[in-house]
């Protein structure tokens, strides 16, 4: 169902969000795939070195580690998970952009999706970061139901 040129602003405004992570989401997995392990582990070597962080202390260590990890079928797999993700992000700002009702529940199910992690990391962390990105889904979410349950209305309002 399509209610083309009868779209609230609000969604264009959640579409370019979605849009936005989408587009973000393809540069970063096209990235790691072209930078490759090797380099992504010197790249954070002459990062800490940069910053003059001791290489032994917790977080700079935690960072080093993960990126010794790091192999080409891990940044093969990332580069895929990004443009899964990115592809289903532009999909959904597409949809909402042109007002298809399916992508106003897909939109509030996917926002809904990461309250929980994002609580969590608001009450463990209490860092500002984490508490923007549960605010912004909390208005992302919020407004995605009243969108429905004002369709819901105006659908049970027809003669």
């Amino acid at each position: 169902m399509s209610v083309v040129g009868q779209s609230p602003k609000g969604l264009k405004a959640i579409a370019t969000l979605e849009a936005l992570k989408g587009v973000l989401s393809l540069a970063v997995g096209f990235a790691l795939h072209e930078l490759g392990g090797k380099e992504i582990q010197h790249l954070c070597e002459a990062l800490l070195q940069h910053l003059h962080l001791n290489p032994a202390s917790e977080i700079p260590s935690v960072i080093m580690h993960s990126a010794y990890k790091i192999n080409d079928h891990n940044l093969t797999l990332l580069a895929l998970g990004s443009v899964l993700y990115a592809t289903i992000r532009l999909v959904e700002a597409f949809g909402l952009w042109r007002g298809y009702a399916w992508t106003e529940w897909f939109a509030l199910a996917s926002g809904a999706v990461y309250l929980p992690f994002e609580i969590y990391a608001v009450v463990t962390e209490g860092k500002m970061l984490p508490v923007l990105a549960l605010v912004v889904n909390l208005v992302v979410v919020a407004y995605m139901a009243m969108v429905i349950l004002q369709r819901r209305k105006e659908k049970h309002a027809l003669p």
